[in-house]
């Protein structure tokens, strides 16, 4: 069983920056499908970014957020710059135990973490 705990949420003015990170436990991290969902209020989930066999970008946070991962400490991290009050959300890190899982797929993805909440101020 994977489990997966995000960190690094908080309160952040406009343009400022932010590093969350998600740390798993439970399996060969190393052979993960990783990604990194949001959810606003009153809005469905949505695919932020992720790592597989290719690394993959909403066209929102392309340009400002960096996904990546240190496989020795079995983390993944968003790296978000340039925040604006619309990147207002709880984001969930994924992850799916098949590396050729599309991670942008969020039917795909079998774990999932409880979220930590990102809210950018005006």
């Amino acid at each position: 069983q994977v489990q997966l705990v995000e960190s690094g949420g908080g309160l952040v003015q406009a343009g400022g920056s932010l590093r969350l990170s998600c740390a798993a436990s439970g399996g060969s991290f190393s052979g993960y499908a990783m990604g990194w969902f949001r959810q606003a209020p009153g809005k469905e989930r949505e695919f932020v970014a992720g790592t597989g066999y290719a690394t993959y970008y909403a066209g929102s946070v392309k340009g400002r957020f960096t996904i990546s991962r240190d496989n020795a400490k079995n983390t993944v991290y968003l790296q978000m710059n340039s925040l604006k009050p619309e990147d207002t959300a709880v984001y969930y890190c994924a992850a799916d135990t098949y590396y050729s899982t599309d991670p942008r797929d969020i039917r795909g993805m079998a774990y999932w973490g409880r979220g930590t909440l990102v809210t950018v101020s005006s």
